[in-house]
C-alpha cells in the first residue's frame, strides 16, 4: 500500500531546505493563509501552538485525498513580546537594539496529522539565545547586508548574525525555522519513514 502524501503547510523556503537536509522532500507545498496577529494577553509559546493548529486546519479543510500534513510556525519573543518579521530596515534596527545583550526565546510548534481525520500530535521547541551586547555601528552594517529583511526578530541565526550570538541552549534548527529531531520524531510516530 502506497503511503500518502506528505504536505507542508508552510510558505517558508527555510523550512522546505531544512527538510530536505534530513532527507524529506514534500509533495506538495500548501501555504496557509491565515491571521498570524498575537491576541491580547496571549504568550508567545501558546501563539505559536494555536497559529501550527490553525494552519493544519486550514490546509487539511481543503482537501479531498488523505495526506500527511506538517504545519509549523515560528516565533522570536523577548519576555511577552512578540517580535515582527522585520520588513523594512527600521523594523530591523529596532528588533537588533532590543535583543542586543539579552537573552531571547524562539520558539517553535510543529503539527502533524494524518488527514482527513487522523490524531493531531504537536510539538512546540524552546530555544534560548544569547545575543551579545551589539553596537550601533555593527547593527548598521548588519542592517546594510539585507539579510534581517523578512526574518523573525530581524536576524537570520544562519548567516552574518551567527557572530552576535554568544550561546544558544536548545535546538538550532528550532532557530533557523523548523527543530529537525522534533518533526523527524512525530512524522515517524504518524509511520512516514515505513
Amino acid at each position: 500500500m502506497q503511503k500518502p502524501p506528505l504536505i507542508l503547510a508552510s510558505a517558508s523556503p527555510r523550512r522546505l531546505s531544512l527538510l530536505k537536509d534530513i532527507g524529506i522532500t514534500p509533495e506538495k507545498v500548501l501555504p496557509a493563509e491565515i491571521d498570524e496577529k498575537q491576541k491580547r494577553d496571549e504568550l508567545p509559546k501558546h501563539m505559536t501552538s494555536r497559529l501550527a493548529l490553525d494552519k493544519l486546519k486550514t490546509v487539511a479543510s481543503q482537501l479531498k485525498n488523505p495526506a500527511l500534513i506538517l504545519a509549523a510556525d515560528t516565533v522570536v519573543a523577548c519576555g511577552r513580546r512578540v517580535l515582527p518579521k522585520a520588513r523594512t530596515d527600521e523594523e530591523v534596527r529596532n528588533c537588533l537594539k532590543l535583543l542586543s545583550g539579552r537573552r531571547h526565546h524562539v520558539y517553535t510548534s510543529i503539527a502533524v496529522q494524518m488527514a482527513p481525520d487522523g490524531k493531531v500530535m504537536q510539538k512546540t521547541c524552546d530555544s534560548v539565545v544569547s545575543v551579545k551586547r551589539m553596537t550601533d555601528k555593527e547593527i548598521e552594517s548588519y542592517i546594510k547586508s539585507g539579510e534581517g529583511i523578512g526574518k523573525a526578530g530581524g536576524y537570520a541565526i544562519q548567516g552574518k548574525a551567527a557572530t552576535f550570538i554568544s550561546a544558544i541552549r536548545g535546538s538550532y534548527s528550532n532557530i533557523v525555522g523548523l527543530p529537525l529531531f522534533e518533526t523527524a520524531r512525530l512524522l515517524e510516530q504518524h509511520g512516514y519513514f515505513e
